[in-house]
């Protein structure tokens, strides 16, 4: 079983990709679904000993508290058939099949008007947020570069809001739209500063979750991200920050581009997954924004992993592997799914082994 050597450990070798210094190795991080880890382990059998992370050469592992606003008044509510009502943390009341994942919402923290059901937020300092990380959090650091985390003003306030409201808000009262955005921020800002605090991620830093755009770009205009969302974020950036974080990371499913300038202007030092299918193609934003913006992810989980020819694989890992050649990369997947063969991901790890070391040379 070939094996890349170490020089270096988890932390230090992303931190040096992130400050665009060449590591020892390209950094790597994904998350692994339930079926794709049954599906490896069957495989494998008795041949390895380590955990998939390990395996994988993962090197990130991202921790979070409860941040919710509510989360002390999360609760099962009823049952209606083979479904489960339930109020979560975010105050919002959502019918889910048992087992499933997705949910139907039927009312939220804030009513028609706009007003909290609820009333004010739990304080972000309750030990209840974040005992259940205390006792394996040195283990964790031991092992990983730990980052702290937090959502976004965007996600965390269409959970509150609702969805369509939320959004019917940002077009016709922004004003309203902003209000409600920097509230959800000011919360959220508290809990991640608490995190770094609790478990002395300063070096490291933090990433805000937030989830924005389909495959076709963002859910709005950029002209409605700089007026609604941005002062939240740049709340939030310069907070943590000011506070002595490190580096602050951007995470947003779909096509971001169209946002990236705004992004690099309130402060993010990298995006993740970069989302090939989308059009984020490591390679073209590398000659963009050249050491502006670290890439983590890249790998395409979409359409070329799952197809899992080996020459596409094997040229989009070149590719992607381009974008570091001097630093600012860390390779990756959003996930993987059992859509993505066990073989595939033996080849992308091969592939990493032969070529993700640096000084790195890579084939013309």
């Amino acid at each position: 079983m070939a094996q890349m050597p170490d020089a270096m450990t988890s932390k230090e070798r992303v931190m040096a990709a992130l400050d665009f210094r060449q590591p020892d190795r390209v950094p790597v991080f994904q998350s692994f679904w339930s079926e794709f880890t049954q599906a490896w382990e069957q495989e494998k059998g008795d041949s390895v000993s380590e955990s998939i992370e390990d395996y994988f050469m993962q090197d990130i592992s991202i921790v979070v508290g409860d941040e919710t606003p509510y989360c002390t008044r999360a609760e099962e509510l009823g049952e209606d058939g083979d479904y489960l009502i339930a109020r979560d943390g975010w105050g919002q009341t959502k019918r889910t099949r048992r087992g499933g994942y997705f949910y139907e919402q039927l009312s939220f923290a804030y009513d028609e008007n706009a007003e909290l059901v609820y009333g004010e937020f739990d304080p972000p300092d309750l030990p209840q947020r974040y005992e259940h990380l205390d006792a394996v959090m040195e283990e964790r650091k031991a092992r990983y570069a730990v980052f702290a985390k937090t959502g976004g003003p965007f996600i965390r306030t269409y959970f509150m809001r609702g969805e369509v409201p939320y959004l019917m808000d940002m077009a016709a009262d922004p004003s309203l739209a902003a209000e409600l955005t920097m509230r959800t921020a000011l919360h959220l800002t508290a809990i991640g500063l608490e995190e770094l605090r609790r478990w002395d991620l300063y070096d490291t830093g933090l990433w805000i979750f937030d989830d924005m755009a389909s495959a076709q770009g963002p859910m709005f205009s950029p002209a409605t991200a700089e007026k609604v969302l941005a002062p939240a974020w740049k709340h939030m950036v310069d907070a943590f920050k000011a506070a002595g974080a490190n580096k602050v990371i951007l995470h947003s499913d779909g096509n971001i581009g169209p946002l990236l300038d705004l992004f690099l202007d309130l402060g993010f030092d990298g995006i993740n997954p970069v989302e090939y299918h989308t059009g984020l193609h490591p390679l073209e934003l590398r000659e963009k924004y050249g050491e502006r913006l670290a890439l983590l992810g890249g790998l395409d989980n979409a359409l070329i992993l799952p197809r899992g020819d080996p020459e596409e694989v094997r040229q989009h890992v070149l590719e992607v592997l381009a974008a570091g050649v001097d630093g600012g990369l860390v390779i990756g997947t959003h996930s993987v799914a059992p859509d993505i063969s066990v073989a595939t991901m033996e080849l992308v790890r091969d592939l990493l082994l032969e070529y993700g070391t640096y000084p790195m040379r890579l084939p013309s």
